[in-house]
């Protein structure tokens, strides 16, 4: 719908004002499209049934209020028009004019799309990190990747800091890094390349996939992201040790992507209500995932069997000693390097910050609900 060299925004425009209409009908035809919304065609990365297509619907929802109907969006889940990891091309082709996704999942083109979520963990969160994309230089890198070096047809914007994803889904304890030799484990983007350089073999599969292969024992360990997906995904089913806690991927966002030439088409108010509207789905987001999270926590001990572990100290270092050598690695590709480098002096400034002055929350809730963490 967006290849069309005659852009929807120009062809009502000129629709309205043009040809041999009678007068009368030229004078009309405004009133009458502007009732008629735009419909903006995007499809997410998610199955149907899973949370984060509720996420996305918290900003569809927003968009189409602000736009006092003026937009409408035919939201898809993953496979409608194109597989959970084609979003990215399908957006720069125009086949879909915008997306729902992560960036990790077109890692394929470059591995330093990881780095917009799912990079090295120097020490920050995923609100430090959203913080670096919108103020310390990561939204200007991000498009240097993605418009100069790719030559993406694309805008990005990102919203929702995720909390830390879970180790994950094991059939038995893992307690030691030694244990996880040989695991065939799902994770995505540069956390595959991590945990193989700890000894396991990955695999990089959608979410909708993840249980399938388990059942048919292409792999025998997973991480997707949280609680409430798992637990719709059928993870309980498959394996009964669940860990929290980890350095594979602690900092993501979700990725909200436009086709470039269908986003610079629409007024300028449009613009800014799809732009914005991304900082008030994060927060929605937020207040979603926990409620959703914390119960299906519950849910999965009390209802399904599932001994929930926190992963272990030694787990996390290795985990640490494993980043330092894929660092290194990284290193030597000058794009990466500079995004290494900004986020690294992003994370000194203001996670020293954060963590200096955080109180210690869980000796607040040891004091309050005793017993209860697994420290």
């Amino acid at each position: 719908m967006t290849k069309d060299p005659i852009s929807r925004r120009r062809f009502l425009k000129t629709s309205a004002i043009g040809g041999t209409v009678a007068a009368g009908a030229t004078l009309a035809a405004p009133a009458v499209l502007a009732q008629t919304p735009l419909v903006i065609k995007m499809q997410t990365s998610w199955p149907a049934s899973d949370i984060w297509m509720d996420f996305a619907r918290q900003y569809t929802t927003r968009v189409e209020e602000m736009s006092g109907g003026r937009l409408k969006v035919d939201l898809l889940p993953a496979g409608a028009v194109v597989g959970a990891f084609q979003v990215m091309d399908a957006v720069h082709d125009g086949v879909i004019d915008a997306a729902h996704t992560v960036p990790v999942y077109w890692y394929g083109k470059s591995k330093a799309a990881s780095f917009f979520g799912t990079g090295p963990v120097f020490g920050g969160n995923a609100n430090t990190m959203l913080g670096w994309f919108y103020e310390g230089g990561g939204a200007d890198l991000y498009r240097e990747l993605t418009q100069d070096i790719l030559n993406l047809n694309v805008y990005g914007f990102m919203g929702f800091p995720m909390p830390a994803q879970p180790f994950g889904w094991f059939k038995g304890e893992v307690n030691t890094a030694a244990d996880l030799q040989g695991f065939k484990y799902r994770t995505v983007g540069l956390a595959a390349d991590l945990l193989q350089g700890m000894g396991m073999s990955v695999a990089q599969l959608p979410g909708g996939e993840i249980v399938p292969a388990m059942e048919r024992g292409v792999i025998d360990a997973f991480e997707f992201n949280n609680p409430s997906s798992d637990l719709r995904f059928g993870s309980p089913d498959v394996a009964k040790n669940y860990y929290l806690s980890s350095y594979h991927q602690a900092s993501e966002s979700f990725e909200f992507l436009f086709n470039k030439d269908f986003f610079d088409d629409l007024d300028p108010d449009l613009q800014a209500i799809l732009k914005y509207g991304v900082e008030a789905a994060s927060t929605a987001n937020t207040a979603l995932a926990m409620e959703n999270y914390s119960n299906d926590l519950n849910r999965i001990q009390t209802e399904h069997g599932v001994t929930v572990h926190r992963t272990s100290r030694e787990i996390l270092e290795a985990q640490l000693q494993a980043w330092d050598k894929l660092v290194a690695e990284l290193e030597q590709d000058q794009f990466s390097k500079r995004v290494m480098d900004s986020q690294r002096a992003w994370v000194d400034k203001v996670a020293y910050y954060e963590l200096m002055n955080a109180p210690d929350l869980a000796l607040a809730y040891e004091h309050y609900f005793p017993g209860k963490l697994k420290l």
